[in-house]
């Protein structure tokens, strides 16, 4: 394991096992139970639990009996495409490694099945549910060892793959810097859906760049000329109006999420936006 893996690991270690205190014992918390069936509404019952369809189909009050489940199935899923590669303060790739081991951590800690999905143009790895502490190390390492350069992301292959490999109901961590268009109504819809939206402070408000080469991570690509105050305009006006799409979207299929950047702690912030 390299020096940036250990001093990750180290880290969110410490943060879930030794910073996390009181009865919840995750950074999550699922539904924790699952339908089992129908029946016939009884004196004391909590209202909120009527089925509404059935009670007016047979005009008698029905309501949804729930069992416990004893575990939750966590997929932390990571878009590592080739502009997960750039950062200022670091790639965005290395903070998205961070984000699976807190989560992976969280999951472990709360005796919860955890497995990790890497995705670009194809998918690249998907893990085996564990509750091994040393599962959380090995996806921390192949998300850092992953080379996002030269692969496109490709958002519905991304979310077509998760459908239909992730059978069992799970909590869905999708990370990405989600620029581009995407569709979770169908996951949304199957699984309990949390997006992680991954940023650098400059990639939201670039400065005028002056006279300049540049490369496109993901396609090699080459452009030289002047990248102006104009262009910088245009640019934060079509990234707005992606966010705006996504943001929409999100709210409008019930799917939490949370925007984070490359230069704050991860940890801190997903303890608020998550409880």
């Amino acid at each position: 394991m390299n020096i940036a893996a250990k001093k990750i690991l180290l880290k969110t270690r410490k943060q879930v096992f030794g910073e996390m205190l009181g009865n919840n014992a995750s950074l999550f918390q699922g539904e924790g139970f699952e339908f089992a069936e129908l029946r016939e509404y009884a004196y004391g019952d909590d209202v909120r639990k009527i089925d509404w369809k059935t009670t007016a189909k047979l005009r008698k009050p029905y309501v949804k009996i729930y069992h416990e489940e004893r575990e939750l199935n966590v997929v932390v899923s990571t878009m590592l495409n080739g502009s997960t590669w750039f950062g200022t303060e670091r790639p965005k790739s290395e903070y998205m490694a961070e984000l699976v081991a807190l989560l992976g951590f969280s999951a472990v800690k709360n005796s919860d099945l955890f497995s990790h999905i890497i995705y670009a143009d194809r998918l690249y790895r998907y893990s085996k549910p564990s509750k091994k502490i040393f599962s959380v190390g090995k996806e921390l390492e192949e998300a850092l060892d992953f080379d996002p350069l030269g692969k496109r992301g490709d958002f519905r292959g991304w979310t077509d793959t998760l459908f239909k490999r992730v059978k069992k109901k799970s909590l869905l961590f999708l990370i990405s810097d989600f620029v581009g268009e995407v569709d979770l109504r169908l996951l949304s819809r199957k699984h309990d859906v949390f997006v992680l939206i991954v940023r650098d402070r400059f990639e939201e408000d670039p400065q005028p760049l002056g006279y300049l080469r540049l490369v496109d991570p993901e396609s090699g690509q080459s452009f030289e000329g002047d990248v102006g105050s104009g262009a910088m305009m245009a640019y934060k006006k079509a990234l707005r109006a992606n966010d705006q799409r996504l943001y929409r979207h999100l709210r409008k299929n019930g799917i939490r999420y949370v925007k984070l950047f490359t230069d704050e702690e991860p940890f801190a912030k997903l303890t608020k936006r998550m409880r």
